[in-house]
Formats: structure tokens, C-alpha cells, sequence
């Protein structure tokens, strides 16, 4: 069996992975739109497996921002299994495209790399990190509601002080999850904010602490000593915490938001990713790249605008949205 029988048997085995692979299929349809149209043609166009192919190859994948450094790895990738099973036909190779692309993301992790490291005793603390506009306090929100929906006791810190209606805007977002929130006045000190917080956490006997942070641009060096100071609160008052640094990226701005993730990753310590707006990028590419050149695993995505369309992150299922009009006509 193919990689990708083995992608279509897995979700449709029931209603509930059916239902994940249709999410991402809806999802991903402009970055599947523009990229399974172009390897399409470019099978079309070739018959059989040699480097003019190889190099049309990498243009498309780097035009849906997987990343040079990835595209270069991945084309290596594709030439050695191709040699090792002796394709000709360059329609066997849309086989082997997907099943690198897994293989690319993963390396040698396991698939429990998504996973949040949510803990089995006390308080799990969740700092949440990232630019202004990325989608920041929705994705606090709407991960907040996931978690409650899990059975979780979950507490927000407003400690996105600076930008103008950040603390209402997350108590919209507590009321909709029905979670509470911790807050002080506009301007206030963050660290004394999630200093507080995580008191409040413990003495509601709260499960989960999500805390938002300030957003000003990356490049302001005060923004990542705030950040600092915020987290050498949390690791006083909580041993072992922050259990996860999550940096929200914006799909749509691609290849910057590479860059923001290795100055995040710089400054803090970032365990995942939250990629929000992947449904309105052609260019999804871009969890291969953060993954591969910087080591950090996408943990969620948001795949639409709905309380529940952000998504815990399944390379397989991204490969499938990639795929799925291939994976249907055949």
C-alpha cells in the first residue's frame, strides 16, 4: 500500500478522523488551490524523472514558502528515494513528495511533538508570545474554550498592558469561553499582572494559567526584556513553568513570520507554534519551513474564523489537505 492510500484509509476510517481531514481539506483550499495545480502541470508537462523536472520542482515548492533551506533538503530527499526505487514516471513522485513532506516534518521526533505538555498534578502555565495583529488574544480565546471543553479549569492573565483595549478585548474572549480573567489597568506592569494571575490560579484551583503577553513589534528590545522578566515570574512562583512558550505566527505573512519566530526563539524559550490564518494563505508551505529550519513544532493551527477552527496541528492531515483533490480523483 502507497503513502497515500495509507493518508486516505486513515481518515476515512471513521466520523470523527473524517471530519478532521474535511476541516483541513476546507482549510488549506487556496495554498492546495495554487500548489496541487502547479505539480499537476508540472506532471503534465514531463514524463519522466530528470533534473529540469527536479528544478521546476523546487520552484514550486519555494512559491509556497516550504523555505529554501527546506526545499533544498526536501529535493536531496526526493532524487535518493527516487534512485532507490527507480521511478520514471513522474506521476510516481506525487507519492513520494507527500510521504518526504511527513517524513521532513517529523524527523526523528514522534508524532506526540504536538501535544501540549499540559500536567497530571498542579498548575500547567501556558506563555503566550507574539507580534500585534498576529491573532494573538483570539487564539488565547479560542484555545481557552478547547481546553474548557476538555473538562479543564482554565484562568487568563491580561497581560498585554500596552496596546489600546488588549485587556477588553480578552475579557470578550473569557466570557465566550466562560473562563475567568485576571487584569490590571492599561499600562500596568505584566510581571505584576501574571504575578497575580498565578495566585488567582491557585487559589481557584485551576488546572490551566494562559497568559497573555505584549505585542509591540519584535524588533523593540524592551518588548523581549518584558518578556524575560514575565517568565522569571513565572519560574519563581511555579517550579518547572512555563510548561509551554507558544509564539502565534500569522500564516499570511509568510516568510516574515520565519523571521519573527527565530527572534522570539532568540529571546524566549518557544516550545510551539500557533499558526493562525492558514486558511487565508496560499502559501501553507510555511509550517514545513518553521519546523524544519528553526526545530519548533506547530502545535495549532487556525483554520477559519469559528470558536473551534483553531485546530491542534497533524502533519499527516496538512499533507492530506495539501493532497486531497489528487487523493480523490485517483
Amino acid at each position: 500500500m502507497g503513502f497515500m492510500d495509507k493518508l486516505r484509509n486513515r481518515f476515512k476510517q471513521n466520523a470523527e478522523t473524517e471530519e478532521v481531514s474535511e476541516k483541513y481539506k476546507e482549510g488549506m483550499e487556496k495554498t492546495r488551490n495554487s500548489f496541487s495545480s502547479k505539480i499537476n502541470d508540472l506532471i503534465a508537462r514531463y514524463r519522466k524523472v530528470d533534473e529540469d523536472f527536479f528544478e521546476e520542482l523546487e520552484e514550486v515548492l519555494i512559491t509556497a514558502d516550504v523555505g529554501v533551506n527546506t526545499v533544498m533538503d526536501l529535493i536531496d530527499e526526493l532524487k535518493m528515494e527516487v534512485k532507490r526505487r527507480n521511478i520514471k514516471d513522474t506521476k510516481e513522485v506525487k507519492e513520494v513528495i507527500s510521504e518526504k513532506l511527513v517524513e521532513i516534518y517529523y524527523g526523528d521526533d514522534s508524532q506526540q511533538i504536538e501535544e501540549l505538555n499540559l500536567q497530571e498534578d498542579g498548575l500547567t502555565v501556558l506563555l503566550v508570545v507574539g507580534v500585534n495583529g498576529a491573532g494573538k488574544t483570539t487564539s488565547i480565546g479560542k484555545l481557552a474554550n478547547q481546553l474548557k471543553s476538555e473538562g479543564k479549569n482554565v484562568v487568563l492573565a491580561a497581560g498585554d498592558t500596552f496596546r489600546a483595549g488588549a485587556i477588553e478585548q480578552l475579557e470578550v474572549w473569557g466570557e465566550r469561553a466562560g473562563v475567568d480573567v485576571i487584569k490590571h489597568t492599561a499600562g500596568s506592569d505584566p510581571a505584576a499582572v501574571i504575578f497575580d494571575a498565578i495566585k488567582a490560579a491557585k487559589a481557584r484551583e485551576a488546572d490551566v494559567l494562559i497568559c497573555d503577553t505584549a505585542g509591540r513589534l519584535q524588533n523593540k528590545v524592551n518588548l523581549m526584556n518584558e518578556l524575560e522578566k514575565v517568565k522569571r515570574v513565572i519560574e519563581r512562583e511555579v517550579p518547572g513553568a512555563p510548561h509551554e512558550v507558544l509564539l502565534v505566527l500569522d500564516a499570511t505573512t509568510g516568510q516574515n513570520a520565519l523571521s519573527q519566530a527565530k527572534t522570539f526563539s532568540e529571546s524566549t524559550d518557544v516550545s510551539g507554534i500557533v499558526l493562525t490564518k492558514l486558511d487565508g494563505t496560499a502559501k501553507g508551505g510555511i509550517v514545513l519551513a518553521i519546523r524544519h529550519e528553526l526545530n519548533i513544532p506547530v502545535k495549532f493551527v487556525g483554520l477559519g474564523e469559528k470558536m473551534e477552527d483553531l485546530r491542534k496541528f497533524d502533519a499527516n492531515a496538512f499533507v492530506y489537505g495539501l493532497f486531497a483533490d489528487m487523493l480523490e480523483d485517483e
